[in-house]
């Protein structure tokens, strides 16, 4: 045989061999890829149809749909009708896990950045919503005060101290007596507040929302509650008082209407057409008196970052129900809890879940508030309230 042949025979013979090879090479790649992707597929497509299913049930209110439906935690109002201001108290029955997020431009606060996730205190014993701005916030001493006397707070060695974040809004010129002298009422309201605090109280004209106005009607308390698809319960309790509108245009429907259960705020659904003007900005057309704060608090237990995306994402309930918010004007600031007598699930689909229902619940909550205000009739410097201007 030709050397030139020979040569050429293994040539080929050891290029076809490797061709075979790079080919089988190949075809496992591609069968390792496909197997992969298809695995992963169908994970996704497992979990996706698992998540799709849990939001096809129908969300249902807890209980008494109020935030108290989360186990446990109670609710304390105090007002006074003179002032025209009061004080919302939330008490954990024990230290629950919390967190804030402020979005308005004029807020005020107290305690709130130890709830950020990166400092030491970790848990609250309590939360407190309050009329009088930057005096109402003397509601939280008197809060700490109480929780002293029952050996309640965060220990240092033998002492210990209460941790009791609060948030403020304005109701100052009101109409009511404001004349208080040295030392403002709102501590002694605070002290009341937590001493009524139970599983039952009054949503409108009460507590923090009982001197409370918007754009045009009178704000009020609202609260309101909802079991995710996975079994946790998310309730909310909010103080109304912004800048902005609640409802839509002149008419009686609020913008919260698409989250509505049942008949909560007076089952009037969306208006059959958007009136030309509902897109207008309505305000209160001047700086002070405003600022809508919140607590949404859950049974899952969650730690501070998460607490802290909740309370991010249920900033949403109140884009839903106000518009406008978040303004310059305005101090809306959201805390979140969690009382964690549920474990969470799994801590990324989970917690979105949770933070889409808390966005939900908040937007309600704020529709219920300005639907059950009391009636503004015969009082004067305050607006009418919802039940004045539409309820025949």
């Amino acid at each position: 045989m030709p050397l030139g042949k020979f040569h050429g025979d293994i040539f080929w013979a050891v290029y076809e061999d490797s061709l075979a090879r790079r080919n089988e090479e190949t075809m496992q790649t591609s069968r390792r890829l496909l197997l992969k992707q298809s695995t992963l597929a169908l994970a996704v497509l497992g979990f996706g149809a698992r998540f799709a299913r849990a939001l096809e049930k129908p969300v249902q209110t807890g209980t008494l749909n109020l935030i108290t439906d989360v186990m446990g935690l109670q609710v304390g109002n105090a007002q006074d009708p003179r002032l025209r201001s009061g004080i919302t108290a939330v008490l954990f029955e024990r230290p629950a896990i919390a967190a804030v997020d402020v979005r308005g431009g004029g807020p005020g606060t107290r305690e709130t950045d130890l709830l950020a996730p990166e400092n030491t205190v970790d848990a609250v014993d309590a939360l407190v919503l309050s009329g009088g701005s930057a005096f109402g916030l003397d509601a939280a001493a008197g809060v700490q005060a109480r929780l002293r006397e029952h050996g309640r707070g965060f220990a240092v060695r033998s002492a210990r101290v209460p941790i009791v974040p609060a948030a403020t809004l304005f109701d100052l010129l009101n109409g009511g007596d404001k004349g208080w002298g040295l030392f403002p009422p709102y501590r002694d309201l605070g002290v009341a507040a937590l001493d009524a605090a139970g599983s039952h109280f009054e949503v409108g004209s009460a507590g923090a929302g009982f001197g409370a106005t918007i754009a045009d009607l009178r704000g009020g308390l609202g609260s309101a509650s909802a079991v995710s698809p996975e079994g946790y319960t998310v309730g909310a309790v909010v103080a109304v008082n912004a800048v902005g509108q609640v409802t839509i245009g002149e008419g009686p429907h609020f913008w919260a209407a698409p989250y509505e259960i049942g008949s909560e705020f007076g089952g009037l659904g969306w208006p059959a057409a958007l009136p030309p003007a509902a897109l207008t900005l309505r305000t209160k057309g001047h700086a002070s008196g405003n600022t809508t704060i919140a607590v949404i608090a859950t049974d899952a237990a969650l730690t501070k970052p998460q607490a802290k995306r909740l309370a991010i994402t249920a900033q949403d309930g109140l884009s839903r129900a106000i518009r406008p918010v978040h303004t310059p004007l305005d101090g809306d600031t959201v805390f979140a809890a969690a009382t964690g007598l549920r474990p969470l699930a799994d801590p990324i689909w989970s917690l979105a879940s949770l933070g889409a229902l808390a966005a939900d619940v908040l937007a309600r909550a704020v529709a219920r508030g300005v639907y059950a205000a009391a009636s503004s009739i015969g009082v004067t410097d305050l607006p009418p309230a919802w039940r004045d201007r539409f309820r025949s």
